[in-house]
């Protein structure tokens, strides 16, 4: 049996579904077949023992084949050609005893027939074997009860034997017939339905052999089945591949291009340091001193180019959900507005923060603050001001900077991206590609617009509480901190 199963399980899907469809079939008809031919057995036993009950022997026929004064036989019986019932006829006495009066087989009588004739039961129906070996349908009933006599009828289930011979043979035939054609039409069935599994498993081969992910498989738009979804999900699947690829691709090429400016850089000044060493023509104090001033700027600009790469290659979604806590952002604002007054001591910064909770990734949201704020500062000129509000969980920063181009508005966000205007300021571009990110991934959003009267507004709204929750993450919170 563990063999057979798994041959089948090792068999193409078309085929075990076909077999399938043909096993259930075969199990319906035989199951009908089983059903019908008991059903007209049952038809033709019941119509023979109705025959049997409509040709009963009166006391005046019984009479004339019995002695009255002893209930013996009187003659011979008669044979079938001078029958009027049809059936074989033998008389039952209450002493065991019989005589055949009407046909030419005697068929053995049971216990039953006997209680007729002893006149415990007014009658008896049951199967019986004659001495031919044939089987016969025998009914008994009492004629004589004062003598003790009955009469037990018998004919031949020859008849309804042939009859369910025939019908068993005609069922087995349609059952065959039912279970071929059970079997071809679910081999079609199942090469029709199967046909766009086909096509998918086409397509996943295609996408592991070429790694095209353009590959897409045809969906009907009103088709809403399991395959339908199974397609689509694929085409979803193929098409948030290509455009991660196509991300990654970018980002690796942004990345490139980036690092190779503060790269050549440190180059250059490293290599006059090194022929200043090796020629013995020693570089002007000033000058020396201004080199390394500037390969210790570009190597932080490098530091800082790399950490944000690496902040944006972490997954968009998931993996920092282990790493959420409940915040005081009122808290996480007011250390970074003290970073932002060391970097802008030339700027007054008025700020009005009010308390609210939120759950964030702690250093990822204090580093989008610290470069909203650095943005500020920077475009802010000398002895501007920075305000800074916090309410209500909305946090906006307003500079008096030269703003930002309404055409250059719906770039901001994205990576690598850098106003014509401020590409000669310190810088990667990955600074408002990293808070839309933080933002994002705290369930809030971020924007930025033209404020009135010049400068920028930038605006996060991040979904929280004004009060602290429960004791206990209140005290994780803090030693998370």
């Amino acid at each position: 049996m563990t063999g057979l199963v798994r041959r089948v399980r090792a068999l193409p899907l078309r085929a075990r579904l076909s077999l399938l469809v043909a096993a259930a079939v075969a199990f319906a008809v035989a199951a009908a077949a089983v059903a019908c031919w008991f059903v007209v057995k049952s038809v033709l036993v019941s119509s023979l023992d109705e025959a049997l009950k409509a040709n009963r022997m009166t006391k005046q026929q019984v009479s004339q084949y019995v002695n009255l004064r002893t209930g013996a036989c009187a003659h011979d019986p008669v044979t079938h050609e001078q029958n009027p019932f049809g059936s074989s006829v033998q008389l039952v006495d209450g002493t065991g005893g019989s005589c055949l009066i009407i046909g030419t087989q005697e068929v053995p009588l049971s216990d039953a027939d006997h209680a007729v004739a002893e006149g415990r039961t007014t009658d008896a129906l049951h199967d019986a074997t004659g001495d031919d070996g044939a089987q016969y349908r025998v009914y008994t009933y009492s004629v004589l009860p004062e003598l003790g006599v009955a009469v037990s009828a018998a004919r031949p289930l020859g008849e309804v034997n042939r009859s369910l011979n025939d019908l068993a043979l005609v069922l087995v035939i349609v059952a065959g017939a039912g279970v071929v054609g059970a079997g071809a039409a679910g081999l079609w069935v199942a090469r029709t339905g199967l046909r766009p599994v086909d096509d998918l498993t086409r397509a996943v081969e295609h996408v592991a052999r070429t790694e095209d992910l353009t590959v897409r498989i045809p969906v009907a738009d009103d088709s809403d089945d399991e395959i339908a979804r199974l397609s689509r999900s694929f085409n979803s699947m193929t098409s948030s591949l290509a455009s991660s690829r196509d991300l990654q691709q970018q980002l690796i090429a942004d990345a490139g291009h980036e690092l190779r400016t503060p790269l050549t850089s440190l180059r250059t000044n490293i290599e006059l340091l090194t022929r200043s060493e090796e020629t013995g023509r020693p570089i002007p104090e000033a000058d020396r001193k201004a080199l390394l001033a500037s390969v210790k700027a570009q190597m932080t600009e490098l530091a800082a180019l790399i950490g944000d790469l690496q902040e944006l290659s972490r997954p968009d979604t998931g993996q920092h959900e282990g790493r959420t806590r409940i915040l005081a952002w009122h808290d996480v604002v007011e250390s970074a507005l003290r970073r932002a007054r060391l970097r802008g001591p030339e700027l007054a910064i008025d700020a009005d923060v009010r308390p609210w909770y939120v759950r964030a990734e702690p250093a990822a949201l204090e580093r989008a603050v610290v470069n909203i704020l650095d943005n500020a500062v920077k475009f802010s000129p000398d002895g501007g001001t920075i305000g800074v509000r916090l309410a209500d969980g909305v946090l906006t920063v307003r500079d008096h900077g030269p703003g930002i181009p309404a055409d250059e508005l719906p770039h901001v966000f994205d990576r690598f991206w850098r106003s014509p205007s401020a590409r000669a300021l310190p810088g990667s571009g990955l600074g408002l590609s990293i808070v839309a990110r933080t933002v994002q991934q705290a369930g809030g959003t971020v924007a930025l617009t033209r404020a009135d009267g010049g400068g920028t507004t930038a605006t996060i709204r991040l979904p929280g509480a004004p009060v602290p929750p429960p004791e206990g993450d209140v005290r994780q919170a803090a030693e998370d901190r």
